[in-house]
């Protein structure tokens, strides 16, 4: 068994320190430790981890004069021609004099590694603000439209050091640091960032008649930028362009105005549907249409009109409390939860005979976060799995089944929330998805589980050929509900209904199959993931007992799985999952969300929503 096929089973936006192994996971810390330790004799103080991706680290800093700094380090284990990117980045930053850019500080190699030094933009990024209030409100959406438009138009300007238009190629939500008490956005990691090959017009920019004949101008020289948000010509390597980050820009507000972490939504949840002013509303539909002439005609609209629809006098308008489209729970929790979203049976979301068109691209972004989840699927398939991915930004363990068929779609969940403070967010974010599976026209079952890093199990063992070998005092974990939750057992959802799972390659041993039987007739929801490597198993598992009174057999089923994991060969993935009880939800088939938009007079809308808050104040 290859290891390839292991990598499909996680849709994580970084995968949790809790996930690696005890070996990767000390070197991961030991590394950290040394970053931090280089920036102490360096003379920063206050030093912290803020971020990381999958070319390196950032960490943030003070300096003895009290200023705000970030610093970059690339992941030392990188190609060297992947770690030189951050002094290309440094040189680009330093091309950029924008008030809504943190400046570049200094670039500088300390024993080896290189780091990359700039100013630090206050408040926190987009995408963090995303997940924490849901759906930012129309006004705020414009506004931090009207502050992008700024930015892309003097980036597009033919000034600065080198006089030619800059690419930023990279523009999404978590590049965006917003200051909650200004209410301004700063434009950060320019590590995608090129000089453009082709103005906004589609001519070349060359700074002579030698450049345009070279065969460079054959060649894109644009960096891939995050697959989620970027649009097709820089996806699909065409010649660097200022429309790029129009396309990011684009896909940026829609996410943001809708609660998504994903341009590919737009299709079945237009921008004409998120309760936007009509037309900046359709001008973003328009940037993200399939047709690239409609396309360019609304990026231009947008950087023409912005600075007009900016001061558009626009409120906060009261907004009744979503209700969730399928049940979810809010379970304080007093444990750290580190969700980790696990999904199978995909397959069928793929379209029939699609191209692989990026199967020659050679990118690590593209490896993680897309060739193995999503390549081949239609625009609203794409959005549904990253509507589920984005569930597992949240602390909230469970599960969720939905099945396609004829006349509609069927949704089971079992969706715990352990942050009361998050439940509106959360609720939009699961509505999404809703509303993004009743757009599917297909017939399947996907299934997804969420679960706690932390509580997964890690076995060693020397060899693909050796036993795994529990070491002592390790156990499943498990909650047990205070009494009794039952109802009527034919609504059990079995971990078996729907027999084994096409997409999973570890076969189990007999022995982990029965006690897994018998676990189906205790009352009970969870799951469990077997995760086999060469020298490396990782037991992911999330359980709730229901019936109290059978704790002690329970327990001993749990204990009996643990105990013949030692019979377990091969490699891959195998996973199982219960749901409480059959609550199943019916929806029929939506294409297209209704339109909605903002009131054209906002001050009438406040004071009839206040009137007739004061009539019916429950509601």
């Amino acid at each position: 068994m290859s290891q390839a096929p292991l990598q499909q089973f996680y849709i994580p936006e970084e995968q949790s320190i809790y996930l690696l192994s005890h070996d990767d996971a000390r070197k991961l810390k030991e590394w950290v430790a040394l970053c931090q330790a280089q920036l102490s004799q360096l003379g920063y103080r206050d030093i912290a981890l803020i971020g990381k991706g999958a070319y390196g680290f950032v960490f943030a800093g003070v300096t003895a004069h009290d200023e705000q700094y970030v610093f970059k380090f690339t992941r030392v284990n990188l190609p060297q021609h992947l770690q030189d990117r951050l002094e290309e980045e440094a040189f680009m930053l330093e091309q950029v004099d924008h008030p809504r850019v943190p400046r570049l500080v200094a670039y500088q190699r300390v024993r080896n590694q290189s780091i990359l030094v700039m100013q630090r933009a206050p408040g926190l990024n987009l995408e963090e603000v995303s997940l924490r209030e849901g759906r930012l409100s129309p006004r705020l959406v414009v506004r931090i439209a009207g502050q992008l438009a700024d930015i892309l138009s003097a980036l597009r300007r033919e000034s600065g050091p080198a006089g030619r238009p800059i690419v930023h190629g990279d523009i999404k939500p978590s590049n965006l640091v917003f200051d909650a008490r200004s209410e301004e956005v700063a434009l950060i990691d320019w590590g995608s960032s090129v000089f453009a090959q082709l103005d906004a017009n589609q001519q070349f920019v060359a700074a002579n008649v030698m450049e345009l004949m070279s065969d460079n101008l054959q060649q894109t020289n644009a960096r891939l930028g995050d697959v989620y948000f970027i649009g097709d010509e820089q996806l699909n390597g065409a010649l660097s362009s200022p429309r790029f980050d129009e396309q990011g820009a684009a896909g940026t507000l829609y996410a943001l105005a809708s609660a998504q972490s994903c341009r590919f939504g737009h299709r079945a949840i237009p921008a004409t549907s998120l309760g936007l002013p009509m037309e900046f509303a359709r001008m973003l539909d328009g940037m993200l249409d399939p047709d690239p002439r409609v396309r360019l005609r609304a990026g231009d609209h947008f950087i023409r009109e912005m600075p007009r629809l900016a001061r558009l006098v626009m409120l906060d308008l009261p907004e009744p409390p979503e209700a969730a489209l399928v049940p979810t729970w809010v379970r304080p929790s007093s444990r750290e939860i580190d969700t980790v979203v696990y999904s199978s049976r995909k397959a069928f979301l793929r379209e029939e005979g699609a191209p692989e068109t990026l199967s020659d691209v050679n990118d690590v972004q593209l490896d993680r976060y897309y060739k193995n989840f999503m390549q081949g699927m239609g625009e609203t398939e794409k959005a549904f799995l990253a509507a589920v991915s984005r569930l597992g930004r949240y602390p909230v363990v469970g599960g969720l089944a939905v099945r396609w068929e004829a006349e509609g779609v069927y949704i089971d969940t079992s969706l715990n929330l352990h942050d009361a403070e998050l439940k509106s967010a959360f609720v939009a974010a699961v509505n999404n998805m809703v509303n993004l599976a009743r757009a599917i026209y297909r017939q399947g079952i996907f299934k997804s589980c969420l679960f706690n890093a932390r509580d997964t199990l890690h076995l060693d063992r020397e060899g693909p050929d050796h036993p795994f070998t529990v070491e002592p005092g390790m156990a499943l974990r498990y909650e047990v509900s205070a009494m009794p939750e039952l109802e009527d057992r034919s609504r059990l959802h079995s971990y078996f209904e729907d027999g084994p799972d096409p997409e999973e390659f570890l076969v189990l041993p007999e022995a982990i199959i029965v006690s897994l039987e018998a676990l189906n007739d205790i009352h009970h929801t969870g799951m469990i993931i077997f995760e086999a490597l060469p020298q490396h198993l990782k037991i992911h598992s999330y359980y709730r007992l229901l019936d109290p009174s059978r704790e002690t057999e329970f327990r001993q089923r749990l204990d009996d799985i643990l105990t013949a994991v030692g019979l377990i060969e091969g490699l891959g993935v195998s996973g199982f999952m219960k749901m409480p009880y059959k609550d199943t939800r019916f929806f029929a088939h939506v294409e297209r969300q209704p339109e909605r938009y903002y009131p054209r007079d906002p001050r009438m809308a406040q004071r009839d929503a206040s009137a007739a808050l004061r009539q019916d104040p429950a509601g």
